[in-house]
């Protein structure tokens, strides 16, 4: 498979884990407790950034008076005590895509807008840390997706020309990062449907990770009879 693409690089949040339903639950939970309106419209477009970004998608929303970081806590220590009990649910077809990978000598990465030991402990926690060669968080660089910042430094770290990566990402700002990094994104939609930017930005839309596995191994096999 190397002879066609020298990475992939994985989102994590909605991609790896199925956890940005548990985080809009922990949301509506506190704004349920303090009556904040809305959560659901202000949640969706956070959807891919980082800490940085939405702050300010909901700062946007409710005003500058608006006890951000309290809500934050809050809803942050609901996520862990959850985590904590019952771990973060692994989405489907993860351990199968990176193994295949691992059998064809395809390095992986991992490219998230959360902060980078916040990803490096739920990696570890799930036994998938050591598939990756990098592991890239939101909190070290400046600007968040959908700028493609993190994509070019992850793939510059892996020192892997952009268009001959893969990218799979569930969101609309990771699709649009990656697409403007150059690369090869791949929409395994999950909390977000694909609309006809996203069709457009992506190589291929999917249904899971199994499928992603399936679609890449028809790319070997066709590029091994082309050779």
């Amino acid at each position: 498979m190397s002879r066609y693409t020298d990475a992939v690089i994985f989102d994590m949040d909605g991609v790896i884990f199925d956890s940005e339903r548990l985080v809009l639950a922990c949301w509506k939970k506190v704004s349920e407790k303090y009556g904040f309106q809305g959560i659901d419209e202000v949640f969706m477009p956070c959807i891919g950034t980082n800490a940085t970004r939405t702050k300010e998608i909901v700062l946007d929303y409710y005003g500058p008076d608006f006890p951000y970081e309290d809500f934050r806590k809050e809803a942050s220590v609901l996520f862990h005590e959850q985590v904590d009990c019952d771990g973060l649910p692994v989405k489907e077809g993860v351990r199968e895509l990176l193994d295949y990978l691992k059998e064809q000598g395809v390095p992986a990465a991992v490219a998230s807008s959360t902060r980078l030991e916040v990803v490096a402990d739920e990696l570890k926690q799930a036994g998938l840390y050591e598939y990756f060669r990098v592991v890239m968080g939101g909190d070290q660089l400046k600007r968040s997706k959908p700028e493609p910042d993190i994509y070019l430094m992850t793939c510059d770290k892996m020192d892997v020309i952009p268009g001959r990566a893969y990218a799979i990402e569930d969101s609309y700002n990771g699709i649009r990062s990656s697409y403007s990094a150059g690369m090869r994104p791949i929409m395994v939609p999950d909390m977000l449907p694909p609309t006809e930017e996203m069709r457009q930005k992506s190589v291929a839309v999917l249904e899971n990770l199994l499928m992603v596995r399936e679609y890449l191994e028809e790319i070997h096999r066709q590029n091994n009879f082309l050779q």
